[in-house]
């Protein structure tokens, strides 16, 4: 048997490279990593000023804003992808 056709594990790339890899491959899984840190960023900064409104509704809010971000970015590169 030939050891050029065997499978082996990459264990030396490191996880900024593989991440680098994969944005190249889909182009949109940063753009939704990136809005997902921006809104839990802007949510977190709200969180002061969130008046009488219960802290438990609030991170509700931040969760669903931050997971429709990363869901609406992933449906975009699929779109991208299929035209």
């Amino acid at each position: 048997m030939s050891s050029d056709n065997q499978w082996s594990a990459d264990e030396d790339e490191s996880p900024l490279s593989r991440l680098t890899r994969k944005s190249r491959d889909s182009p949109f899984v940063p753009v939704g990593i990136a809005g997902f840190v921006t809104v839990v960023s802007y949510g977190l900064y709200k969180l002061k000023y969130r008046r009488d409104q219960k802290m438990s509704i609030h991170l509700i809010h931040m969760r669903v804003a931050a997971q429709g971000f990363v869901v609406g970015a992933l449906t975009l590169g699929n779109l991208f992808n299929l035209y």
